[in-house]
Parts: C-alpha cells; sequence; structure tokens
C-alpha cells in the first residue's frame, strides 16, 4: 500500500510517534490521543514573545577583541622599528 494512500504522516508533539492520519479529519495521536492541531509549533507567538524577539534583532552586536588578537596586535607594534632620526 502507498503512502498517499494513508493520508497525511504526521510526527506527535507530545509523545513523537509517527503516525498518518488516515485521511480523517481530525489528527489525533494513536498512542497518547494529542489533537495535533494543538501543536505548540503551529500556534502564533504571543504579543510579549514578539516584543522580545524584535527587541533581540534590533540590538546591536558589539564584538569583543580576544585576548589573543589583542597580544598579536601588542607583539606587532613592539616588532616595527622607530625612526625618529629620519628627516624629510
Amino acid at each position: 500500500m502507498a503512502a498517499k494512500d494513508l493520508g497525511t504522516k504526521y510526527t506527535c508533539f507530545k509523545c513523537s510517534a509517527k503516525f498518518y492520519d488516515m485521511k480523517k479529519p481530525e489528527p489525533i495521536c494513536p498512542k497518547c490521543g494529542a489533537d495535533q492541531r494543538e501543536s505548540p509549533a503551529l500556534r502564533p507567538p504571543d504579543k510579549a514573545e514578539r516584543k522580545r524577539a524584535r527587541a533581540a534583532v534590533e540590538e546591536p552586536v558589539i564584538e569583543e577583541e580576544s585576548a589573543e588578537e589583542e597580544a598579536a596586535e601588542e607583539e606587532e607594534a613592539e616588532e616595527l622599528p622607530e625612526d625618529d632620526d629620519e628627516d624629510f
């Protein structure tokens, strides 16, 4: 029997069981009885969650230099000769 004849394939959001809805109008998990239309992944985020997500995106990302990069820059500065005697 082909998978197309069994309906839509689901993975239960509660018990992770995989099942087909057998073309029934309500996708109910046969193992735990959870209605897959109530899945938290399908609900839109509430207003507070959207606000937090928007604030997280808008914050500028500040990159701090690591200690290794600072040490490398200091070593490069020490290696460069200083020529104060030259006149142009």
